[in-house]
């Protein structure tokens, strides 16, 4: 049995099985926990299977997780299925409709040619079985990468971050079932090219203040994190600089965020939900940190490949899961080997 956080180690659940949830969420529902993301179990170099599913896990403490099973499974008998495990499918949030009752589930899935759309998908039960409503969906007519969703908590209306593909970050009304958006939208962050194009939104708000942590687009390489605060969803949104800035290798703790879980009872504790795609990264050393540096130099071309120091083995891939602290309104990671939730004070 865990009893505390250790990010970066290998974390198996309560079977003594890797956890694979990756690009995932974490939600409370009647005091469970409920991690979910996508399954790479199978997923290793040469297989061609892209992803195994949406699979989930239950906890109590956030440290002990039981496997509850696929909760979208692979679709292996339709290759033009947006769930086939060769679609490249990624990052599935889901968010509850307050009214319905509905779990509304919205998963990217990028095809050739740097396109890529969106499938959604609807429940009763967190743990399924889910119905896709809509696939090969591009919001707005746009190519649509990295996301998050988000449920106003007084109002229930439903808002959609997404990387409008190597452009800028958009934030767009959903419609009244979240299963589409409206055509309302406002615009963030434009950058000329990778990999200075923010992604991978993770949206969090304190005290009446909005938030979105973004990274760099440097595939599944960690870069620099960014935080950026606006007084609504819409913004305008201030840039605060890098989440991690007492990581001297620039790489976010070698780490992407995925996800931001505000602990239902603790007074202020917000968890980034990260994963450190590249363990074997960190076997280069220097070397990997200069090549890196060199990549985000000025005037490079962003769409030149990083030079090659890890297989991108994504059935190994670990977590890093730390909190926030807050510096004013600034949010701050800092590196913690190991931490506890008991740590921080009760709500």
């Amino acid at each position: 049995m865990k009893n505390s956080l250790t990010p970066g180690e290998v974390w198996l659940d309560t079977k003594g099985e890797r956890i694979h949830a990756h690009g995932g969420s974490v939600m409370e529902i009647d005091g469970v926990f409920y991690w979910y993301g996508e399954n790479k179990e199978h997923s290793a170099p040469g297989s061609g299977i892209w992803h195994w599913g949406v699979r989930c896990y239950s906890s109590t403490d956030l440290y002990n997780w039981e496997d509850r099973g696929l909760i979208i499974p692979p679709e292996e008998a339709d290759e033009d299925s947006p769930l086939h495990p060769r679609q490249l499918l990624d990052r599935p949030h889901i968010i509850r409709h307050p009214e319905t009752g509905k779990y509304v589930c919205w998963i990217k899935v990028m095809t050739k040619g740097s396109i890529q759309r969106s499938t959604v998908l609807v429940a009763d039960d967190i743990l399924g079985p889910y119905e896709i409503v809509r696939t090969w969906l591009r919001p707005l007519d746009m190519s649509a990468g990295d996301f998050d969703l988000v449920v106003d908590p007084h109002d229930g209306k439903g808002y959609y971050y997404f990387e409008r593909v190597h452009s800028e970050m958009i934030c767009a009304d959903l419609t009244s079932d979240f299963t589409d958006v409206t055509g309302y939208y406002s615009t963030h962050f434009p950058q000329p090219q990778p990999p200075f194009v923010r992604e991978a939104p993770a949206y969090f708000s304190r005290n009446r203040k909005h938030y979105l942590l973004t990274s760099g687009t440097t595939g599944y390489y960690p870069n620099p994190s960014e935080a950026a605060v606006a007084p609504s969803y819409h913004g305008p949104f201030t840039v605060l600089g890098d989440l991690h800035p007492s990581d001297a290798s620039r790489t976010s703790f070698h780490s992407q965020i995925s996800s931001v879980f505000r602990h239902p009872g603790k007074k202020d504790l917000y968890i980034a939900i990260a994963d450190r795609w590249l363990p074997r990264y960190l076997d280069h050393g220097d070397r990997a940190h200069r090549a890196f540096v060199e990549h985000f130099a000025p005037g490079r071309d962003g769409d030149e490949p990083m030079e090659e120091f890890a297989d991108v083995d994504t059935t190994i891939a670990d977590y890093v899961w730390l909190p926030i602290r807050f510096d004013g309104d600034r949010p701050v990671i800092e590196w913690h080997a190991e931490w506890r939730i008991e740590d921080f004070e009760d709500a």
